[in-house]
């Protein structure tokens, strides 16, 4: 069960306030519900930056925290997450079904601290990592997968890096490194070095359920978030500026989020549909020879040791540029790539002959030692990464048809209200005189104006009717047919 938790912000316009020693000093309305901020592509000099949840299955609305300026993002996270909580509690689900779908904001191992036993994608922007020698070890390899989507042009090369220190705090993450060629312009995303982009994606899901294009895919797949911000902007308006005060704009989302949800429900029972099965990365094809693997490849592996008390494999590191480092300090260079019958990548690194003869260890190193005529050679084996073979389905329901039913429903009905006449006759009303400040009621108490406004116990009952409702909604609902 997928959850997408993003910033959306408000921005307001303030026009310049006369200063002097002559007037008071100047005084904002919305100083406690605004601040200055990052107003990105809206107009205004101040702004209110409010964290939404929503259930990407069902569209529902699960939380919005808000606050002044850009906001706090951590915080704000902390309650989103222990709504979630609050959320799967009560449909007796555990953390391990749910799946958090975070902004690139939330991309830093500070964060990542605070995600503790939930599953998550989230775009990176601690590109230090890249810098990383097993992330540079990673990227001088052939790529794991190649991604592209229908609507771009666009072709990524995916890098999967498993169990790499993320942040000052060295928190161990699955980091999907995808680059591509730079463009014209400036890419929007990512960090650009000699001409190539590489944008960074961090998530804890396991390798052999999910590959790499898949967690492009499901970061990506965030983009039907947006619409559904637009859509709530457009019928409900929750960002306008109905209260000079911190808890009446958030009382004011919460009731907003409230009725959304309430059109949710109600278009279900007036429209009952199944959940709608789409899949989302087909069945991965069946392995062929002499083919590069369609997951991807798992972590370079080498041969183990051929003679007693000689060096193996594992004792040549791989560096960050790509070479391999013998126990004497050396370097070797890779020349060779082979494709193996099982799709396994042999990558074969080759030593200097210089270097072998005039080396001190090359008794330990070498088959015939000394006698050895050719330079050191070592294997890098990349294999193929086991992935089940069933594919990646997705279930949600349409994100406008059962709102739209319901608005439909009330925009199209028609109201009759009928008033009987009272069990018994209502006394006389006396004159009174009225003063203008009741007259205006802007002076009247609580008490006062429940006594002038509210309804009398003898009063005859009101019969409401509405015309135009289903019968199975209305049944639904429980109310009395005709």
């Amino acid at each position: 069960m997928a959850f997408d938790l993003d910033g959306t912000r408000e921005a307001a316009r303030q026009r310049a306030l006369p200063q002097s020693e002559d007037l008071p000093p100047a005084f904002r309305r919305l100083v406690e519900v605004c601040a200055a901020g990052y107003t990105g592509r809206k107009r205004g000099q101040v702004v209110r930056t409010r964290t939404v949840i929503s259930q990407a299955h069902t569209y529902q609305w699960l939380g919005s925290f808000g606050n002044r300026g850009n906001g706090r993002y951590r915080e704000e996270l902390r309650q989103g997450l222990s709504a979630i909580t609050r959320y799967l509690t009560a449909h007796r689900l555990s953390k391990g079904h749910a799946l958090l779908r975070l902004d690139g904001q939330y991309g830093t191992g500070a964060v990542l601290t605070d995600l503790a036993g939930f599953a998550f994608v989230t775009r990176g922007k601690e590109y230090t990592v890249l810098d990383h020698p097993l992330v540079q070890a990673r990227l001088h390899l052939p790529p794991d997968q190649v991604q592209q989507r229908p609507e771009s042009q666009m072709v990524r090369s995916l890098y999967d890096c498993p169990d790499v220190p993320v942040g000052a705090e060295g928190v161990p993450c699955r980091v999907v490194v995808a680059t591509h060629p730079a463009g014209k312009k400036k890419s929007p995303v990512g960090v650009t070095r000699d001409g190539v982009v590489y944008e960074l994606f961090l998530t804890n899901l396991p390798q052999q359920g999910v590959t790499a294009c898949d967690v492009i895919e499901l970061y990506l797949h965030r983009g039907a978030f947006e619409p559904a911000l637009s859509d709530e902007d457009q019928e409900l308006d929750p960002d306008r500026w109905c209260s000079h005060s911190a808890w009446g704009q958030e009382v004011w989302c919460l009731v907003s989020q409230w009725v959304w949800n309430l059109r949710l429900e109600l278009g279900h029972r007036l429209e009952p549909t199944p959940v709608r099965t789409t899949e989302f990365a087909p069945a991965l094809p069946e392995a062929k020879e002499q083919q590069p693997p369609a997951a991807g490849y798992g972590k370079p592996t080498v041969a183990v040791t051929f003679k007693v008390g000689r060096f193996s494999g594992r004792d040549f590191t791989l560096q960050p540029d790509g070479t391999l480092r013998c126990p004497a300090d050396q370097k070797l260079l890779a020349h060779e790539r082979r494709r193996e019958v099982d799709g396994s990548l042999r990558v074969v690194y080759g030593a200097s002959i210089r270097g072998c003869r005039s080396c001190r260890l090359r008794e330990q190193c070498q088959w015939n030692g000394g006698a050895t005529a050719k330079p050191r050679q070592v294997s890098v084996l990349l294999h193929p990464l086991q992935v089940g073979a069933a594919p990646l389905l997705w279930r949600d329901w349409s994100r406008r048809v059962h709102r739209r039913a319901c608005l439909q429903l009330v925009r199209h009905q028609r109201l009759e209200m009928s008033l009987s006449s009272p069990a018994a006759a209502s006394p006389p009303i006396a004159d009174v005189i009225l003063s203008r400040a009741q007259r205006a009621r802007y002076r009247l108490c609580w008490q006062e104006r429940l006594a002038r406004n509210a309804r009398v116990s003898t009063a005859g009952p009101v019969t409401i009717r509405v015309f135009g409702v289903p019968a199975a909604f209305a049944a639904s609902l429980g109310l009395a047919t005709a």
